[in-house]
């Protein structure tokens, strides 16, 4: 005797299908912002180390400054010229050999910039001239900002960090 209702030899139904497809794009578009949060935070994270070598350097090109390691002229605040001067180097004026003083090995770009062929056009500089509340450049560089108009995940721009 035959059996009329023997399961079918495998496989799924077209519901069974669509309702895995439908959990499958579910977790795919929870999955998305995810990533670009994580993305997000490491690059505000690579700006974080930058701005925290870039200005640690400025307070040693001034330390070494005052030390009269650096040439300076009348009027000269202390702080180097340009951004390039760290990494570029600059004569210690105490070598007898005219050997240079290196404050960064590269200078790192500004991650929440798209364009990072020149490092130090990445960045913004403030003077030492200029006032505590103002972007203003100048002869020297005293502080440095991101020139990224976005705003961080603390609710921060990026260029008040």
């Amino acid at each position: 005797m035959a059996r009329r209702n023997a399961p079918l030899a495998g496989g799924f139904t077209f519901i069974e299908l669509l309702v895995t497809l439908a959990i499958m794009g579910v977790l795919a578009l929870m999955t998305v912002p995810m990533a670009q949060i994580a993305l997000q935070r490491k690059k505000e994270r690579d700006l974080r180390i930058a701005l925290i070598q870039i200005r640690a350097a400025l307070d040693a090109y001034k330390h070494a400054a005052e030390q009269g390691r650096i040439r300076l002229r009348i009027g000269d605040s202390g702080y180097p010229h340009a951004l390039g001067e760290l990494a570029d180097g600059v004569v210690d004026q105490r070598s007898p050999t005219g050997q240079k003083l290196y404050f960064l090995r590269r200078l790192p770009a500004d991650p929440m910039q798209e364009d990072s062929s020149r490092p130090a056009d990445t960045w913004g500089t403030r003077s030492y001239a200029s006032a505590p509340d103002t972007e203003a450049t100048g002869s020297d560089v005293f502080d440095i900002y991101s020139r990224s108009g976005r705003i961080g995940l603390n609710g921060v721009p990026y260029r008040k960090w």
